[in-house]
């Protein structure tokens, strides 16, 4: 008897979810995560974190800058930048390259490959787990993968016109 295909969940991001649940597990994560390994999750960082997981769009780091700066938590960009460093040390964010922003982790405290999807026409960056041919093939090459992370650009099922769908 063959085992049943199943489908992998869709990437959180780009499909309908329930956001608010989405970002309180987030923060429990982190907290809880921070708390095992006895690191600081200061009010800035975990505010950085918020505003990060506020929507499903990479942000920069002057944006975040902005947003501090207009809550009191610091306008020198060394504020934003020291946040989101840790943030991204730790699996609680990633950077996105293409973009010079940063975005959320869909899956922080596990250590994995980030594969995004950056949306071209809205913003919308969807996180997802690739399966890892990369790091097969470099296996049998006898190279060994320090950190990897792949970024793809397109279109969202929402932007796609309705006559390419």
């Amino acid at each position: 008897m063959k085992p049943e295909k199943t489908t992998p969940p869709a990437p959180v991001g780009f499909g309908a979810h329930d956001h608010a649940h989405c970002k309180t597990e987030a923060m429990a994560k982190a907290q809880a995560v921070c708390e095992a390994r006895k690191l600081q999750f200061t009010p800035v960082r975990k505010r950085v974190l918020e505003i990060l997981l506020e929507s499903h769009e990479a942000l920069g780091a002057y944006d975040v800058l902005a947003r501090l700066a207009a809550e009191g938590l610091g306008s020198k960009p060394p504020v934003a930048y020291r946040a989101l460093g840790f943030l991204v040390e730790h699996g609680f964010a990633h950077r996105i390259e293409k973009l010079n922003a940063f975005v959320a982790c869909s899956h922080p405290g596990r250590a994995h490959d980030a594969a995004f999807m950056i949306c071209r026409d809205c913003g919308l960056v969807a996180e997802a787990e690739p399966q890892s041919p990369l790091r097969r093939s470099a296996g049998a090459a006898g190279f060994q993968i320090e950190s990897m992370v792949i970024e793809a650009e397109g279109l969202c099922p929402a932007c796609i016109p309705e006559d390419k769908a």
